[in-house]
């Protein structure tokens, strides 16, 4: 048998890890320097059979947990009846039913529709298409420590240099980033930031949209203050502008309502939708006003794979496991148990600057405290500690500093509990 023929099990992880190395290129890099063999729920085991407890979910895509019983008989219902089609092609139910679904539970005020594709960047792309063809407009305002994602027009908007824009320049023009008024900063910061582009860069009515997470997820698990969400309503509908909300990580359950935007009492013209959507398998939205959504010519908005009839089964299956299991309530538990434990831990370790969350979606922050400079090498000893103990755990922020925990929601009491008792022991030793 030679090399290619070798299934995992029968090499280990540093046999694999060598070929890796050698198979692929350096600018997809990789964590863990071990291969995943299986899972269930909030656990996985590696091919040499070591046990982990998953908080990162695939970086916040597995809200319901590793192959969730219901998610994979609908996927395996779906695979004995066709895989693909193209749905611009030959159209299929659920697509229509899945949209339908999302329509109806999105904060968007007024007749909704939807459309489907495959990643998170891929619908901000389309979003953003949308926008301009609604408006007649070519602007693009983003924000300061944002991520949309890594094609090229996705990582224009996104605002964090290494490693996602490092080397990857000229990005398209029109594109402009003012400070994100999270919880702590400057909400005028913001607006005199946006009143001094309007002034010197581009005037309004050259703007078509306004993008911004309602918690920064690569940037820092960034809340933004509530005031500043009316703020931006406010502007769109002042200039004309299309409001989006990227959505693709804080939604479906994470904050611990269904989108993020539940929280706030306001309605964006357009929100953008992936990760958790579909359980793992691959398949992201655009959801928005209907004027704005009809305003692209047929033909000018679709993809091959957009909306993959595996995916939207997946999806389905999804939303069914949502509110079955009560996962929003569920994601308020369990984040507010994990913020009391960072705080109490908080009170002894004083490299903890900050614990900040909305729901389930939690980050803890570190800095150097004789500077209170952003302490990233701390940070990923206590990554690499937890990691140890078999707790995966990721890290974000500008920095690198901060400490991200993406968990299943429907992971066990016990397993919590387990995994929560490792982050004690990490953030005492590191």
């Amino acid at each position: 048998m030679n090399n290619s023929e070798t299934t995992p099990s029968t090499q280990s992880n540093s046999q694999w890890h060598a070929r890796r190395l050698a198979a692929t290129p350096r600018g997809v890099a990789v964590m863990g320097d071990f291969f995943i063999d299986h899972a269930k729920n909030a656990e996985f085991w590696d091919i040499e059979g070591r046990r982990f407890i998953d908080f990162a979910g695939g970086i916040a895509v597995l809200n319901t947990g590793h192959v969730h019983p219901k998610v994979q008989a609908a996927i395996a219902a779906q695979l004995q009846r066709f895989t693909h089609s193209c749905y611009q092609v030959v159209p299929y139910t659920d697509y229509v039913a899945l949209a339908e679904r999302i329509n109806a539970i999105v904060p968007i005020e007024g007749p909704r529709k939807t459309a489907f594709f495959s990643t998170g960047a891929e619908a901000v792309e389309n979003a953003i298409k949308i926008a301009r063809s609604s408006t007649g407009r070519g602007g693009v305002i983003a924000f300061g420590a944002a991520f949309h994602g890594r094609s090229l027009f996705a990582v224009s908007l996104t605002g964090k240099v290494q490693p996602y824009k490092a080397g990857f320049g000229p990005f398209p023009p029109e594109i402009y980033h003012v400070p994100f008024p999270a919880q702590g900063a400057s909400l005028d910061a913001s607006k005199h930031a946006m009143e001094q582009l309007f002034k010197c860069d581009i005037e309004p009515t050259r703007v078509a949209a306004i993008i911004f997470e309602p918690v920064q997820g690569e940037g820092g698990f960034n809340v933004i203050q509530a005031e500043a969400v009316r703020w931006l309503r406010e502007l769109c509908d002042q200039h004309g502008i299309v409001l989006i909300a990227d959505e693709v990580q804080t939604g479906f359950a994470r904050t611990g309502k269904m989108f993020a935007m539940d929280h706030f009492g306001v309605s964006p013209d357009i929100m953008v939708l992936a990760k958790s959507l579909a359980g793992g398998m691959t398949l992201s939205a655009v959801v928005g006003k209907t004027p704005i959504m009809d305003a692209p010519h047929p033909g000018g908005l679709g993809g091959t794979y957009a909306g993959n009839p595996l995916a939207v089964a997946a999806a389905l299956a999804v939303l069914d496991v949502m509110a079955e299991e009560q996962l929003p309530q569920r994601a308020q538990r369990l984040g507010a148990q994990l913020l009391a434990r960072l705080n109490a831990v908080r009170a002894t370790q004083p490299r903890i600057s900050d614990v900040r969350g909305l729901g389930a979606m939690v980050a803890c922050e570190f800095v150097d405290p004789a500077t209170g400079q952003p302490d990233p090498d701390f940070t990923k000893r206590v990554q690499q500690a937890a990691l140890k103990k078999g707790l995966l755990l990721l890290t974000c922020g500008v920095y690198g500093n901060v400490i991200r925990f993406l968990f299943p929601l429907t992971i066990e009491d016990a397993v919590f509990e387990e995994a929560l008792t490792i982050i004690d022991g990490a953030l005492g030793t590191a």
